[in-house]
């Protein structure tokens, strides 16, 4: 057994001696409904450490995203579903199945081409397991970010030909949705404005998709730029003994464009 097969199966037996009998008590009592708020905790601890460059972090934070896969799959185990064997091995068969162009006779040149293929092959496995073909927009789970989310339908009907011609084609579908938000905000229509809101969102999406921006994660950026700008008008409010909430707009307006221009 090589050193990496002895790391794995050696992750399994403490998962076993944790969940057997006479084993941790609070690991025994867990569910996949308990789990689940942990395997997105630590999704998200991940992306964290992606952020920050932090190597070190990122090793341990994928450690402990790897122990929530297996305790997720010795759960099933116990309930002869499947097991993190299993897991792996259909995922070592998934990757070779949809890459022939490295592990068959197929061609694919550019990462376009790759794509495509994915996407085709995927269609191809998922139709033959439906009663009807699947779509071209399947395999976009529910729960990502509603951003993240527009970003993956816009490219998937993007890769079957249904996308603008031009980049500026977008732009003016973004001035388009923003007339009719305006329309609905004068009218006073909630429901109308909330319709229009989200049409503008997508629409702004579908442009970041086109530039190669991801939404996610320049709205992310334009958060962090936000929260690092109000918390110099903050302390320079203090600073200057004003508490922040009676300074009022005037004052808040004035310490933020100094706050901007530095």
């Amino acid at each position: 057994m090589s050193a990496r097969d002895e790391a794995f199966a050696d992750l399994l037996k403490i998962m076993d001696r944790l969940r057997d009998p006479g084993g941790c008590p609070w690991d025994r009592e867990q569910t996949y409904a308990t789990l689940r708020n942990y395997l997105l905790e630590e999704c998200y601890e991940v992306v964290e450490a992606l952020d920050a460059g932090d190597r070190t972090g990122l090793r341990e934070e994928l450690g402990d995203l790897l122990f929530q896969i297996v305790f997720l799959s010795r759960l099933a185990k116990e309930e002869g579903a499947f097991t993190a064997e299993d897991v792996a091995r259909g995922i070592a068969e998934k990757m070779v199945r949809r890459h022939p162009h490295v592990f068959g006779e197929e061609r694919a040149d550019t990462s376009e081409e790759v794509l495509r293929n994915w996407e085709e092959i995927k269609r191809k496995e998922k139709g033959t397991q439906a009663a009807v073909p699947a779509s071209v927009l399947a395999g976009i789970p529910r729960g990502l970010p509603a951003l993240l989310k527009a970003q993956r339908l816009g490219t998937k009907a993007a890769r079957v030909g249904f996308d603008w011609h031009r980049d500026v084609d977008v732009l003016d579908k973004i001035d388009e949705e923003v007339l009719e938000l305006r329309r609905a905000a004068e009218a006073g229509r909630p429901e109308d404005v909330r319709e229009e809101f989200g049409d503008l969102l997508f629409s702004l999406v579908m442009l970041a998709r086109r530039l190669e921006v991801d939404a996610e994660e320049a709205l992310e950026g334009a958060n962090r730029k936000f929260q690092a700008r109000f918390h110099e008008v903050e302390r320079r409010l203090a600073a200057a003994g004003i508490p922040i909430q009676d300074a009022g707009l005037e004052t808040l307006d004035r310490v933020w464009a100094e706050v901007k221009g530095t």
